[in-house]
């Protein structure tokens, strides 16, 4: 059984007592790939280099609209140069934050236009962050993202790009059924993340969308699924969430684990899976 995890913040300080094992559990509990998304050019620059560290690695390069206000003449062409490094696979983690009042929403939405331009260029799919003031299901963020990303993969479409047909994924989605079918009529994946285990919103929303339109992942250190919950997160937790995928839809887990693991190839194109 070969089990990936899509979203992991694997880079951070909670994790530098112990990431070798981290890995070497992350490894025994089946996993055989972890994509680390950036929150700025300096995680950038640092996951490129970490990534080099082990097999089992990815990288994606972005600024994180919670950092938009770092964002500068130069942010652009240092991005382009770490997305140009081996191992990424993706521009992240990117997109719009009305919860927080880190950055205005035109600031957040210039940066965004940017990144998208950016991942065109580089052929390299989106992870997308979506969240709204209050954590609401649906408002203002979500419809202003899916307006740009509307657009850009409209455009893709026009121009007959290759990246049209593996946009990107909204990690760890926590929104509306309907908006769900939106980003998948777009061509998008949805991340699937800790709260499916304790949610029952999360729940019925896995339980109405296709298995070849999900991806597992954990957001660790954060949203730790029970169990586990209280505690850090960690890659070695996949198997919880796709063990309550295969409840909801009345398969086992190697069925879940090998239509996740095939959807992230293909969004990822990140080689063999041997």
């Amino acid at each position: 059984m070969k089990l990936t995890d899509t979203h992991c913040h694997l880079d951070l300080e909670r994790f530098d007592a112990d990431r070798p094992q981290v890995l070497e559990r992350a490894q025994a509990a089946g996993l055989i790939r972890i994509l680390i998304p950036a929150l700025d050019e300096t995680s950038s620059a640092r996951i490129t280099r970490l990534v080099q560290s082990s097999p089992m690695l990815y990288a994606a390069v972005g600024v994180h609209p919670t950092e938009a206000r770092t964002w500068n003449q130069d942010t652009l062409r240092a991005l382009r140069a770490q997305a140009n490094m081996p191992k990424v696979v993706a521009m992240g983690e990117i997109g719009l934050d009305y919860y927080w009042d880190a950055a205005p929403p035109h600031v957040q939405k210039d940066v965004l236009r940017q990144q998208l331009e950016l991942a065109a260029a580089l052929n390299l799919p989106l992870i997308l962050h979506l969240r709204e003031r209050g954590d609401a299901p649906a408002g203002p963020c979500t419809e202003d993202l899916l307006r740009l990303v509307e657009e850009w993969v409209t455009a893709l479409r026009a121009a007959g790009h290759p990246l049209a047909q593996r946009p990107g994924v909204f990690h760890s989605f926590s929104g509306t059924l309907e908006v769900a079918q939106q980003a998948i009529h777009l061509g998008f994946w949805i991340g699937v993340s800790g709260p499916v285990t304790y949610r029952e919103d999360r729940a019925a929303l896995v339980a109405a969308l296709p298995l070849d339109r999900l991806l597992l992942e954990t957001d660790a250190p954060f949203l730790s699924p029970a169990p586990h919950r209280g505690k850090r997160n960690e890659p070695a937790h996949i198997p919880c969430i796709a063990d309550k995928i295969a409840q909801i839809h009345s398969i086992d887990r190697a069925e879940v684990a090998a239509i996740t693991t095939l959807n992230a190839a293909r969004l990822f194109a990140w080689g063999g899976l041997d």
